[in-house]
């Protein structure tokens, strides 16, 4: 019990729309009272606690960095996070769902660990097909059930649309795309997002306060860290955010309809009633425009991000929905 509570610390994540998050912190007892604090041990004991092991793995030009934990026998679970994000803002989803899944999180190429060359494509369609022969390389690649967040979760209906018969299940939270019942900035002019960037230090306070309803305390020394972390990355983030400017270039309404027409893979959506980056009426226009996705959850006073925001929400509705889809007992 004192571990477990040991381990309710923080977590990163800021996403935008195609992904803007923001971040999550839980207490970490000691973190505000010391002046200095090892985070990389800190988000260590956080996997762990979750279940989860920290890998490598190259694959081509990409070296990737992820989590992985829970029975590799059982259904696999992917988890996508957002952009400026990275694996480990799904910790406290993953503590829930490895007692009864086998769970991967991968930092997405330009975010977290992962490590890739200065020239490479960082379109939908190319981090999506890099996704691929990641999966195939872990040999993860069959009846997947795939969660995304923002970003991540339009690179789930981006996998979802060309591999179909390896999709089993969707988790889609507050995606982007060009919706017709999308009223926001963020949506309308993708290159808004780049307000969203943590580029200099006093960057994360201002961007918590729009993508989440109540911003959780992060204790100085700790948001310290994730703020250089996020400033390193910056340049990386405004390059992805280059390229979500040229989805309606790509991707017209119709288009875009077409695709997810095409998608049957029954699908579970997720929103903050009060998100301000992917405004909620996108949740019911995207029920409508998938073959088999049920009634959309919409949770109140929550904003951008459901699984900081309110983590135990998000699994209750998923967990019995994994259960129907894949025919499992979840573990008490």
């Amino acid at each position: 019990m004192v571990r477990m509570r040991a381990f309710k610390t923080l977590k990163v994540l800021m996403s935008t729309i195609l992904s803007i998050s923001a971040f999550g912190v839980h207490n970490y007892a000691t973190a505000a009272e010391t002046e200095y604090v090892n985070y990389q041990q800190i988000l260590q004991e956080e996997r762990a606690w979750a279940g989860l092991r920290s890998k490598t793995l190259r694959v081509g030009d990409v070296v990737w960095s992820y989590s992985e934990g829970g029975n590799p026998n059982a259904p696999t679970v992917l988890l996508l996070h957002g952009l400026a994000s990275d694996r480990d803002s799904w910790n406290r989803i993953a503590h829930d769902l490895t007692p009864s899944y086998h769970v991967i999180i991968p930092d997405l190429p330009s975010s977290g660990r992962t490590q890739i060359p200065s020239n490479l494509d960082l379109s939908i369609n190319n981090v999506t097909e890099q996704l691929r022969r990641f999966l195939e390389a872990t040999r993860s690649t069959n009846n997947l059930n795939i969660a995304g967040h923002s970003l991540g979760g339009s690179v789930a209906l981006f996998y979802a649309s060309k591999y179909p018969d390896d999709t089993r299940s969707l988790l889609l939270m507050s995606i982007g795309g060009p919706f017709t019942s999308s009223n926001t900035t963020y949506l309308s002019n993708p290159v808004y997002l780049k307000q969203l960037i943590v580029a200099q230090p006093g960057d994360l306070d201002f961007v918590n306060r729009k993508v989440m309803v109540n911003p959780p305390f992060i204790p100085s020394i700790i948001k310290k860290e994730q703020e250089k972390s996020f400033i390193k990355d910056s340049q990386e983030t405004a390059k992805v955010i280059e390229e979500l400017s040229n989805i309606n270039k790509y991707y017209n309404r119709a288009a875009f309809t077409k695709m997810l027409h095409e998608i049957k893979s029954p699908t579970l959506i997720i929103w903050g009633k009060q998100d301000q980056i992917v405004n909620v009426e996108i949740a019911n226009e995207l029920k409508g425009m998938l073959k088999n996705a049920e009634a959309p959850v919409l949770l109140n006073h929550v904003g951008h991000v459901p699984i900081l925001e309110a983590d135990q929400l998000v699994i209750q509705n998923y967990l019995p929905f994994l259960k129907k889809v894949n025919n499992t007992q979840p573990q008490q």
